[in-house]
């Protein structure tokens, strides 16, 4: 692993300034020349870069020390948007995605990947069986949006903390049932959808309470160093709700990963 102290840094807001000022414009372009609008992954995966900013604190907005010097992996990653923004500033990354589940079956970040001629690598693995990454060890792995769409999350989470120093996750929560009779924020415990419950998708499948998320983590073998919630914090955040759809942002670490100790 390289020396700390000489490692370029790489902080959440400078990927935020320069996707907003010069690579999104570019992306969408490049797409337009590649294929139709309706071909690729329809949700705005960079997005998820402004919420990171407002989630991580002190030494954590480094992705460079995140990292430590080693690969990163982009789980569930679309089109593979952040997976080639973080290329662009020196990274190493694995788009790490399941065809069958995929957009447009991994086609998109194929495409990409072929253009931007890159270090970026795709690969097919399905997280729903006994599965391996690409690499040994991760120094930081990209997890967004994508626990809710596993069978199993136990196992997922905890095969990640077997070879990811640091974890970035974001799902959905619910504080209630649908009918808002019962309450679910206390207990820790999921909310097991219904096929067609949760935005007509029948990949939705767990919907933790914020209790039973934090639980998981702990029995997965991950701590938690930032966490924030967003859209419905109010307290009646539900499973299936678009105008009650709550989200956590956090940070997680495997208990004996090398801190995040900033260069000097």
């Amino acid at each position: 692993m390289s020396d700390q102290s000489s490692r370029p840094t790489v902080t959440i807001a400078d990927l935020v300034a320069y996707s907003d000022q010069r690579f999104r414009s570019e992306l969408d372009e490049i797409k337009a020349g590649l294929a139709s609008p309706d071909f690729w992954y329809p949700y705005d995966s960079l997005s998820n870069l402004a919420v990171l900013e407002q989630t991580l604190t002190s030494e954590h907005r480094d992705l460079a020390t995140l990292a430590g010097g080693r690969p990163i992996a982009d789980i569930g990653a679309g089109d593979g948007d952040l997976a080639f923004l973080l290329a662009r500033h020196g990274f190493t990354v694995d788009i790490i995605d399941f065809g069958p589940t995929n957009f447009n079956g991994l086609a998109g970040a194929r495409l990409l990947a072929d253009h931007f001629a890159t270090s970026v690598a795709v690969h097919e693995v399905d997280l729903d069986r006994q599965f391996a990454l690409p690499r040994d060890r991760y120094g930081l792995v990209l997890f967004l949006g994508i626990l809710y769409h596993l069978q199993n999350p136990f196992l997922a989470l905890r095969t990640l903390a077997e070879c990811a120093d640091h974890l970035l996750l974001s799902t959905r929560v619910a504080r209630t049932t649908v009918d808002g009779d019962v309450p679910l924020d206390r207990a820790p415990i999921a909310y097991l959808v219904a096929p067609m419950e949760t935005n007509n998708d029948s990949t939705n499948y767990w919907i933790f309470s914020p209790a039973g998320l934090n639980r998981l983590f702990e029995r997965t073998g991950w701590v938690v160093l930032d966490q924030r919630n967003f859209g419905r914090i109010d307290g009646d955040s539900n499973p299936a709700s678009n105008d009650r759809d709550e989200r956590i942002f956090c940070l997680l670490a495997r208990p004996n990963s090398p801190p995040a100790v900033a260069p000097t």
